[in-house]
């Protein structure tokens, strides 16, 4: 299957990455109903079962976000530079040692890590076997978030 992410939103919010190094706010829901936002690195990337375009991030092993997506699978995820922001809404799902995909090896975890934390404005790591043993240690989990609805105040693709 090709991996690509040629969506124009991706195109929207790899430029918001870029003026912003990756930073945006994940909302998720509490059992009582009420969000709970944090901020996170994210970018642009896409499924790795599917290859549908989605908004990842990297999330601590335990994490309350992760424990609320396991429950309810609904997020939101803003980028922000400046005046314009755009805000994707969908459906997450999880990727990690705490979080197997039937779809994913778990030796492709680490890789899936990476490509994440270079679609958030990561680049390249200085070392990337530390990279690999810190995101082992704290049982990092990939989070793909669907691009469903989005919104915003932002330059159309192209523009």
């Amino acid at each position: 299957m090709e991996r690509r992410v040629d969506d124009g939103v991706a195109a929207v919010v790899r430029r918001l990455v870029a003026a912003c190094g990756g930073l945006a706010v994940v909302s998720t829901i509490r059992a009582s109903g009420v969000p709970h936002s944090t901020v996170v690195n994210a970018g642009p990337t896409v499924h790795p079962v599917t290859g549908e375009p989605a908004i990842g991030l990297v999330a601590v092993g335990g994490a309350v976000k992760v424990r609320h997506l396991r429950r309810d699978p609904r997020a939101v995820v803003v980028f922000r530079d400046g005046p314009r922001w755009l805000s994707v809404e969908g459906d997450a799902s999880l990727v990690g040692p705490d979080d197997p995909h039937p779809g994913v090896p778990a030796e492709d975890v680490p890789g899936l890590l990476r490509e994440i934390y270079r679609a958030a404005g990561g680049g390249e790591h200085p070392d990337w076997d530390e990279f690999d043993a810190v995101m082992a240690t704290e049982r990092r989990t990939a989070v793909y978030i669907g691009i469903g609805r989005t919104y915003g105040v932002y330059p159309r693709a192209g523009a």
